[in-house]
């Protein structure tokens, strides 16, 4: 963000440890903006809320705020109040999501590999519209997915911690809780499966190898959510058994991706770098809403938009 802060606001300083933000104690700051670059977030943080005890308003810049989620965090929630960036990044991923299911169902690894040889072979492809997508996680992005779903023709199922908030979502046939039960239940009806959820105390490893036990035959599986969700070696035994079509995977349980993951060496599987919503813009378009959005609101003392629950994770 290259532009004016709101009258009212100004900025003290940059910094990635307590010790570069030593020389603005006198200044009594009462927002901090935290990037999803700033090494060791998660172990700085809290130190930078106890050392001023002014700051009222934390605002993270990605959708997800795992990367700073802790204990010591959790002691400051009801101390300052916590907001992110959702729905900053919603749209892109959608996208991806639709592109995904299409190499899938119009087989596209095997187009590419035709064109390459100068092959003429017609084959029979699939029609996303009819078939279920099922969203593991209904947040803003899960949202967006299932709009561009619906437009696809394609019927929706759902998992939420609080499906009552979706009882009239008119994008949605079926809203699940969270679940075991549950979940099996959407694995079971699904052709695409699409992950969204947050990496919390409560989802990780959440879709396991039971889930995957019970997947509907030639599933689709995606994940733009965050990789410890989901039992990579589950996923991997699924893929390699031919329970699963294939997967389009955008986060890992590492990341970079190790050389030597077994991911790396299938056949039925898409990977990117975790950057299918990393657009040339997309971090100034974060940055706006905390500029343009949210801290308008922090200064006139009206509600912030996207509050986070500390403990919950999202």
């Amino acid at each position: 963000h290259g532009g004016p802060l709101p009258m009212g606001a100004k900025l003290l300083g940059i910094g990635e440890t307590l010790a570069d933000f030593d020389q603005y104690r006198s200044a009594k700051p009462n927002v901090l903006f935290v990037s999803p670059s700033c090494p060791r977030a998660m172990v700085q943080l809290p130190m930078v809320l106890a050392a001023f005890p002014t700051i009222e308003w934390v605002h993270v810049r990605s959708a997800g705020i795992d990367f700073v989620v802790s204990d010591e965090f959790a002691e400051f929630r009801d101390k300052v109040e916590v907001t992110n960036a959702k729905g900053q990044f919603s749209s892109s991923l959608a996208e991806y999501v639709m592109m995904a299911c299409s190499y899938f169902a119009k087989n596209l690894p095997r187009l590419m590999q035709q064109q390459r040889k100068k092959q003429w072979s017609p084959y029979d492809i699939e029609e996303l519209r009819g078939k279920t997508m099922g969203i593991v996680g209904y947040g803003d992005i899960g949202k967006s997915c299932a709009k561009l779903a619906t437009i696809y023709g394609m019927r929706v199922v759902a998992l939420r911690r609080r499906p009552y908030l979706s009882k009239d979502d008119p994008l949605c046939d079926v809203v699940y809780g969270t679940d075991k039960a549950s979940l099996n239940q959407l694995m079971s009806e699904s052709d695409y499966i699409v992950c969204s959820a947050p990496s919390t105390v409560e989802t990780r490893g959440m879709v396991n190898a039971d889930a995957f036990a019970n997947v509907k035959k030639n599933a689709v599986f995606i994940n733009l959510g965050r990789g410890p969700v989901v039992d990579e070696d589950a996923l991997i035994k699924a893929l390699k058994s031919g329970q699963l079509k294939g997967a389009a995977l955008d986060v890992f349980k590492e990341e970079p991706l190790p050389s030597d993951n077994e991911l790396w060496n299938l056949d039925n599987i898409l990977i990117s770098p975790h950057n299918m919503d990393q657009t040339k813009t997309f971090m100034n378009e974060a940055t706006e809403f905390f500029v343009n959005e949210n801290l308008p609101r922090f200064i006139c003392g009206e509600d912030l938009l996207n509050p986070v629950d500390i403990e919950e994770g999202y």
